[in-house]
């Protein structure tokens, strides 16, 4: 009785950013321990070591760094369903990829990675006028550019498809939908999210500012047409480093940002570092989904994603409504 009455007087003194980060860390070592563990041979330390272990590096990153361009974005549009995805660096991704396979018969995450960052300087070029405004029209200009280039890309991308060779052809479109088959770099992709987490984190209070709205933090003394473009190229970088490795993972972007502001979390400070790590442990489980349900056979990531955060989602935005 008197353990109970313990427990309940610091769970109501610890700080809040005390329980999340304990919340997020089971939640992130329990998705670990799943990717490292799924598969025939269970605990293999070779296996582990040489196939599970940088894969699981990859996935966390690519997580990682998905959650980040999506609050990101979610910053820019001033918007909760705005992904990493809706200005059209992952249609460009795509492009490139499929560009790069029919020209050269491989290196898609070299062509997804030019894609990207191409339909990043469009975006630029296209919205400069929006990211510099400081009215609450700029980020409806903005979505209509970054739909205009998405529409534009996945047109082409289609076009391209047909010219994709038959042996690549599934390959391909298992690519597109977001697979960790073939991810590498999973350490340079972490320490990327880390730094970009960093970032986050040391511009907290101005983007708390902006997240008010344009007008209002303009009013307050911040730069709103630098920060903008700041979190666009923070969004393409992490989005074109995710997408060069996985393909086009969905999702995650979308369901991260939001389910922590559906839990209470709605303060930059603590969203920088928690949703990176939300982030990775989602993905990981994911891809430890993927590999363990169907074994031996692997399902594409981006599928799971959606079929398992999409329900989630729900439950979190009824919870919140309740």
């Amino acid at each position: 009785m008197e353990l109970s009455a313990a427990f309940r007087i610091a769970r109501r003194t610890a700080p809040a950013s005390a329980w999340l980060a304990l919340i997020v860390g089971v939640l992130l070592l329990a998705a670990l321990a799943a990717e490292l563990s799924v598969g025939a041979a269970g605990w293999s330390w070779l296996l582990v070591r040489e196939l599970r272990l940088p894969r699981a590096l990859a996935a966390a990153g690519v997580g990682a760094l998905l959650a980040e361009a999506g609050l990101a974005m979610q910053l820019v549009l001033r918007n909760p369903l705005a992904d990493p995805y809706v200005l059209g660096a992952s249609g460009g991704a795509g492009l490139g990829a499929l560009l790069m396979l029919v020209l050269f018969g491989g290196m898609l995450g070299l062509g997804s990675l030019l894609g990207a960052l191409a339909a990043l300087g469009l975006l630029l070029l296209l919205g400069q006028r929006a990211l510099a405004a400081t009215d609450e029209q700029a980020p409806a200009q903005l979505i209509l550019v970054g739909a205009m280039l998405s529409a534009v890309f996945s047109a082409c991308s289609t076009l391209t498809l047909a010219l994709v060779p038959d042996r690549a052809l599934r390959g391909a479109v298992f690519w597109l939908v977001g697979s960790l088959s073939g991810a590498g770099w999973g350490w340079l992709l972490c320490l990327l999210a880390g730094v970009l987490a960093g970032v986050l984190g040391a511009a907290a209070r101005s983007l708390d500012r902006v997240a008010l709205g344009g007008e209002q933090a303009w009013l307050l003394g911040e730069p709103v047409g630098r920060l903008r473009v700041g979190l666009v190229l923070l969004a393409a970088l992490a989005t074109a480093a995710a997408v060069a490795q996985a393909g086009a993972v969905g999702f995650v972007g979308l369901v991260v940002p939001h389910a922590l502001r559906l839990c209470g979390v709605q303060r930059m400070r603590q969203q920088a570092w928690a949703t990176p790590l939300l982030g990775a442990a989602l993905l990981l489980a994911a891809d430890a989904l993927a590999r363990g349900v169907a074994s031996p056979y692997e399902l594409p990531v981006g599928a799971v994603t959606a079929l398992v955060g999409a329900p989630l989602f729900v439950l979190l935005l009824l919870r919140g409504q309740a």
